[in-house]
C-alpha cells in the first residue's frame, strides 16, 4: 500500500534531485523510497557479507523497461570475441 508523505526540503535541493532522477529515468518518489528502503535494510544486512561500495550502490540502478539482457549479453560477447 502506498501512502503520501510530505517533506520540507530546500527548493534548490529539490530541483537538483529532480534533474538527477530525470537523468536516470526514475521518479523522485522512487529514488526517495529506495533510499529509505536501503537505510532500513542496512540494519539487517550483515556488514561482513557486503563491502561498503556495494552497499552504497544498492538501489542506484534501475533497468529500462524495454531492456533485453539476452540481446545485451550477445552484443557484449560479440564485441569481445569477434
Amino acid at each position: 500500500m502506498q501512502t503520501k508523505l510530505t517533506l520540507t526540503v530546500e527548493q534548490s535541493v529539490i530541483e537538483k534531485a529532480k534533474k538527477y532522477a530525470r537523468k536516470r529515468e526514475r521518479s523522485l518518489s522512487d529514488l526517495i523510497e529506495n533510499y529509505l528502503k536501503s537505510l532500513v535494510a542496512e540494519e539487517t544486512i550483515n556488514k561482513e557479507e557486503l563491502s561498503p561500495t556495494i552497499i552504497s550502490l544498492k538501489g542506484s540502478f534501475k533497468m529500462p523497461k524495454n531492456f533485453d539482457y539476452k540481446l545485451e549479453l550477445t552484443d557484449r560477447l560479440s564485441d569481445k570475441y569477434l
